[in-house]
């Protein structure tokens, strides 16, 4: 079983910018519920399928699997639930930890998040100074969640 281990951050300032490269990711839920999710996700030139559990602490079961791109193209067309999550992730190697910066599009533009994977919950960490608040156990930042109540309505359904 594979375990995903990570901690989420909201972003502050530019100076992360010129540090990665950004590739385009679009992803759709076929499942969201009760934190369980299935998920299909082109990223770049690659799709895969992945499978999460419920988050306990700052980890959770993950399975992921690379699957051909048509089929991530109809399983989302067929499917997935809209709107997608559009974002532009970039890759951040710091040390001996790589920050995946998120900065997503469509209906959650205006929203960036920092995530790092770690090897124990207990793993300690220097953050950048781009680092901002730390959302890890908050829901609303998870992209499920995003999916089904995208960052632009947050401010009028009160989120």
């Amino acid at each position: 079983m594979g375990t995903e281990i990570e901690r989420k951050f909201l972003v502050i300032g530019d100076d992360w910018r010129s540090l990665g490269q950004g590739t385009v990711y679009r992803q759709g839920y076929i499942v969201s519920d009760q934190g369980r999710t299935v998920r299909v996700r082109v990223a770049g030139d690659r799709s895969y399928l992945t499978l999460k559990g419920p988050t306990v602490g700052l980890s959770r079961a993950e399975f992921e699997y690379e699957i051909p791109r048509t089929d991530a193209d109809d399983i989302m067309r067929l499917l997935c639930s809209s709107p997608m999550i559009e974002k532009v992730r970039y890759r951040i190697a710091i040390a001996d930890l790589v920050w995946e910066v998120d900065e997503f599009n469509g209906d959650n533009a205006g929203l960036i998040i920092a995530e790092v994977e770690l090897h124990d919950e207990h793993q300690a960490i220097d953050l950048p100074p781009w680092i901002g608040q730390d959302v890890s156990g908050d829901p609303r930042y998870f992209n499920a969640y995003l999916a089904q109540h995208p960052f632009s309505q947050w401010s009028t359904s009160g989120d």
